[in-house]
């Protein structure tokens, strides 16, 4: 089958033939239509992930998979071959990801069926960033006209992040340099958004819009220090890129804030929860361009130059 693999870290991810995978014990052989490019890929190829995670070359990427059920391993209840399922490759290892025709995936844990009304493009983006974002809002919990500041609102996590605080009523100030980037988050949601500009001073832009500081940070990029201390006292952080709680205790005068290191956990609820919400519309998965699986190197390129919203890959 085609894959995008490397054969060493750092590397430039290629296409290239690799054995079609068979499904073990407890697992789903899918028959991938729509993949994706998440950070999580493009720190597995910058090589980043070495030592953290067991690498086995050639490294097939690839977090994310939308498509048919081609195959069921022994014991596997619940799915049938045809199926439209989705969701994110959850493995202890690296080497066997979703950036191909084929991926073996578990049968419990990182995998939903596809809804009626959701369309194959949008559950093969939606599933890595759909669960952090949604992990992330639910860690800080903000109530009903709570201020929620969201950095790196113009990525896939971002996108999704300020409409699910939107939609919780909360007041939300968003990262987006002016221009397209601040046309794109403004129209995320039907709701205003409050734009402040990163490359600006963004503590100043972010007092001026909460004078006593914000009650919840999702730091989905940026300085993270910096963000923490744009928090009342009493607030809350979610970061997905790494920060922690002994990071931040010195930067908030008093220290009361609390912080969230979020690792995305794909469980089949979280899954059906985010396709309900995108197959009915309450959540819009913005899709900005989609590589044929030929040209993922360059959408890897286009990943790492910034892009808006998310970059689909047409595996099949």
């Amino acid at each position: 089958m085609r894959a995008v693999t490397v054969d060493s870290v750092p590397a430039t991810p290629a296409v290239t033939e690799v054995d079609t995978p068979h499904p073990e014990a407890g697992e789903l052989l899918v028959k991938v239509a729509v993949s994706s490019i998440n950070g999580f890929d493009a720190a597995t190829a910058a090589g980043y992930l070495q030592g953290v995670m067991e690498h086995r070359f050639p490294l097939v990427i690839g977090k994310d998979f939308a498509g048919t059920v081609e195959d069921l391993g022994e014991g596997v209840d619940g799915f049938e071959v045809g199926q439209p399922v989705f969701g994110v490759v959850m493995k202890p290892l690296l080497g066997t990801g979703s950036l191909a025709e084929y991926v073996t995936v578990s049968a419990g844990y990182g995998v939903a069926p596809v809804p009626d009304g959701l369309s194959v493009q949008v559950a093969g983006v939606l599933g890595l960033a759909g669960t952090a974002a949604l992990d992330s809002l639910n860690a800080v919990a903000p109530a009903d006209g709570e201020t929620v500041l969201v950095s790196g609102a113009t990525g896939g996590v971002g996108a999704l992040a300020v409409q699910l605080a939107a939609a919780r009523g909360a007041r939300v100030i968003a990262t987006a340099r002016p221009g397209a980037e601040a046309g794109f988050v403004a129209g995320l949601t039907g709701t205003p958004v409050h734009l402040v500009d990163f490359a600006g001073d963004l503590p100043a832009q972010v007092r001026a819009l909460a004078p006593e500081g914000v009650d919840a940070v999702l730091h989905l990029a940026g300085d993270g220090l910096q963000l923490a201390s744009l928090l009342r006292p009493g607030g809350r952080l979610a970061s997905t890129v790494g920060l922690t709680a002994d990071a931040v205790k010195d930067t908030v005068p008093g220290g009361n804030v609390t912080v969230h290191t979020i690792m995305a956990d794909p469980n089949p609820q979280t899954l059906s929860v985010l396709a309900e919400q995108a197959a009915s519309g309450a959540l819009r998965v913005p899709v900005t361009a989609t590589y044929p699986l030929e040209q993922a190197p360059e959408a890897f390129a286009a990943f790492g130059a910034g892009t808006l919203g998310k970059l689909a890959v047409a595996c099949a």
